[in-house]
């Protein structure tokens, strides 16, 4: 079913919109080495790796995995608390894309890494999830659907980054639902993905849902 936007050659300006940035630099090879290895210096390289995926991963893990199953964090929650200005926007049209932040809980699904190999994959997720440095790599205690608890690398807002979006206003969303596209496509493509995702892994998530439809409404009533 196609998205019920366009991108139109012009809109009313919106409050917030485009937000003021600064300027952008990608991390160095070297910088996110560093980061990798920082984040994986008690792995002992043997045992296998879980990644929590609450957004992307879940649709578009990149790398092969051995286990992938529901799971839950606490303390941390999903939303569209990071301004996008490569993959789901651009400087000029930053678009939107999610991340952890304080407070609340998530469900996921929790990915197992083989041990052997997995260093290449996690090269390739670093530059994918790291490239700005406005996440935070951190491992979480993770509630699998079956009982276990694992520790899992997950992606978590920073705070204290320009990108960092805060709690934004339906109108803006709507706003960057309406014309942000990116080297991934657009911000909308890449929320109704990962909201068609987690009902079809049977754990919706309602407060995105609802976000997702009340935009919607507004686009439809031309507002």
């Amino acid at each position: 079913m196609s998205a019920p936007y366009s991108v139109p050659d012009e809109r009313p300006p919106c409050p917030g919109y485009p937000p003021s940035l600064g300027e952008s630099r990608l991390l160095t090879d070297e910088e996110l080495r560093v980061s990798l290895e920082c984040t994986l210096r008690d792995w002992d390289r043997t045992s296998d790796l879980w990644l929590f995926g609450y957004g992307s991963l879940i649709w578009n893990p990149g790398m092969p995995t051995v286990e992938a199953t529901r799971s839950k964090v606490h303390g941390y929650h999903r939303g569209l608390y990071l301004w996008s200005r490569v993959n789901r926007g651009t400087p000029e049209q930053p678009g939107l894309v999610l991340a952890l932040d304080r407070g609340g809980s998530c469900t996921g699904i929790a990915f197992r890494l083989a041990a052997d190999g997995a260093m290449p994959h996690l090269e390739t997720l670093w530059r994918r999830e790291m490239a700005m440095g406005s996440y935070r790599p951190a491992w979480l205690p993770c509630n699998l659907a079956d009982g276990r608890r694992v520790d899992a690398l997950a992606f978590v807002m920073r705070r204290d980054v320009p990108t960092y979006t805060g709690k934004l206003a339906d109108e803006v969303v709507q706003t960057v639902f309406g014309c942000a596209s990116g080297r991934y496509g657009t911000t909308l493509d890449y929320v109704s993905r990962t909201v068609a995702a987690l009902r079809e892994c049977g754990m919706p998530d309602r407060a995105l849902e609802a976000l997702l439809a009340r935009c919607r409404e507004a686009e439809s009533d031309g507002g």
